[in-house]
């Protein structure tokens, strides 16, 4: 996606970002600028201007006068100490998989340069400033997606950031792949010559994993109100019990959540009618227990909210570089444990949406449960009927996307190995739990864009058939909306094409939904 033409500015000046920021940076919509305060400007030189000090006085920095990782007792001679930074992104030249697409780039440049901003990473303002420069001009380095355990932070993917402010490796620009070099000339920007500690800086912490984090729960927001409007739209189509939202049966049960979910439902369902068939007083669990499904999302996002963010605007490389007190500290803040568990907790969620749509789809397409819709959704009467298959192969799709969410929902985090001569002997593979989120979620959203097709058709078959029930204003307007898109299903059609446009509507998020 292309920068916008007039993105608003965001000030990095050290001050907590939320999630949103991230969003809009990756979208384009937001361009980051650092502060200009003199006091701002000053305390990130200061980091810099001490740790030329303590070399100049022969202070031992681990990373910065010894080796790095294991070969932190290999003291590097002092006329050598000016290459180290570039031998660290160059060893750590080894990432595959795919490359992070722009937006997920974007993000990453934002979060180590928040990381940076905080002022204890003893970089200078130098850095700073080209890591501002290239989300400016939209150069966009290619970072492999595998190769970080999470612990040191995400070292290889984020070798890959340090080597194009060198000018080295390549980038996304223009459109095009280029090397580092000719993009940054472009520009009239000259390659960075590292200081001493901004190679370990750059890379040895944790942006990775949480720009992807931030962009992950930005999206798991938006799917489980979908998951909630498409629920709505199922009790319609499948002629179910509205009562089963009812706000003092959830008033026993007081997730805050969970209420919330009820009480999307019973305002688009619009309903006080007794259900349609006094018989069946309870409809089956993946519609009568849709809020506490849901409403596990929707309670954990607050909390994975903080996690992220805590995370976001944490300083998260190691040694942390204190030049008001002179202090140099040793420890672990490039451990992404917090991210690993909430991308590990969040895919969990996530998947459960789509088993429960999943489940949905199964029923209301199933003639045995739907309750006089025709088997399969199809439209087709007459002799045409028994030629057409409506959505019989779209319910299979979306029960093998299902399952492939399902089975990625294994903590990553658990998986633990201990690397690089037993130094990084526990790791949070948090970077791995992050990716495996954003997959549950691709295939989720994919779950999503089968069940819109099969709540257009569920829902104007059953108002074809006996009238079926009102909503209110905002899901007739998505209806109507979804009809636009999609013509009723009556003679058997390849529907890949329109599927993939409805996963643009989604990632898109072309739907408001819910204003609370």
């Amino acid at each position: 996606m292309p920068l916008s033409p007039d993105p608003r500015p965001l000030a990095i000046d050290g001050r907590p970002l939320r999630i949103e920021d991230v969003v809009a940076t990756a979208s384009g919509r937001a361009r980051p600028a650092l502060s200009t305060d003199a006091g701002f400007q000053a305390r990130i030189n200061r980091g810099a201007d001490f740790v030329d000090r303590l070399i100049a006085e022969d202070g031992v920095v681990y990373g910065v006068s010894t080796g790095y990782g294991d070969s932190c007792t290999v003291a590097i001679p002092p006329a050598l100490v000016d290459e180290l930074p570039r031998h660290l992104y160059t060893y750590h030249g080894v990432g595959l998989g795919r490359f992070l697409d722009p937006e997920e780039t974007r993000a990453v440049l934002l979060a180590r340069l928040q990381s940076l901003a905080q002022g204890v990473s003893g970089v200078s303002l130098a850095l700073l400033q080209q890591l501002e420069a290239l989300l400016a001009h939209d150069i966009l380095p290619l970072i492999p997606a595998e190769g970080s355990v999470g612990a040191s932070g995400d070292l290889t993917p984020l070798s890959y950031v340090a080597a194009v402010l060198c000018g080295e490796r390549e980038v996304w620009h223009q459109g095009k792949v280029k090397p580092a070099a000719d993009a940054l000339a472009a520009h009239g920007l000259k390659p960075l010559k590292l200081r001493p500690k901004e190679g370990l800086a750059i890379m040895n912490g944790t942006a990775v994993m949480t720009a992807l984090a931030c962009l992950a729960w930005r999206r798991a927001d938006y799917l489980g109100r979908l998951a909630t409007r498409i629920t709505a739209f199922n009790v319609v189509a499948s002629a179910g019990n509205a009562h089963h939202f009812d706000q003092t049966l959830f008033a026993v049960k007081p997730h805050a959540g969970q209420q919330r979910v009820a009480a999307r439902l019973r305002a688009d369902l619009a309903s006080d009618r007794p259900p349609r068939n006094e018989q069946r007083l309870q409809d089956r669990y993946s519609l009568r227990c849709a809020p506490h499904v849901v409403g596990v999302l929707e309670d954990a996002l607050p909390w994975l909210r903080a996690q992220i963010e805590n995370e976001l605007n944490s300083a998260n490389d190691n040694p942390i570089i204190d030049a008001e007190q002179e202090m140099v500290l040793h420890g672990g803040h490039f451990y992404g444990g917090h991210i690993a568990f909430a991308m590990d907790s969040m895919k969990n969620a996530v998947a459960n949406l789509a088993d429960l749509l999943d489940r949905q789809m199964a029923l209301v397409v199933d003639a045995r449960y739907s309750h006089g819709l025709p088997a399969n959704l199809t439209a087709a009467a007459g002799d045409r009927a028994a030629l057409n298959h409506g959505l019989k192969a779209l319910q299979i799709s979306a029960s093998a996307w299902t399952a492939e969410a399902l089975k990625l929902t294994m903590p990553a985090s658990v998986f633990s190995r201990s690397t690089e001569c037993h130094n990084q002997d526990k790791v949070s593979m948090g970077t791995i739990a992050a990716r495996d989120c954003l997959r549950v979620i691709e295939l989720t959203e994919q779950v999503v864009a089968a069940l819109l097709v099969t709540v257009r058709q569920g829902v104007a078959l059953r108002r074809a058939l006996d009238g079926g029930a009102p909503m209110s204003a905002a899901p007739e307007a998505m209806l109507a909306d979804l009809a636009s898109r999609l013509p009723l299903i009556v003679e058997d059609r390849a529907l890949d094409v329109e599927l993939r446009q409805l996963l643009a509507a989604i990632r898109g998020e072309a739907w408001s939904l819910y204003a609370d």
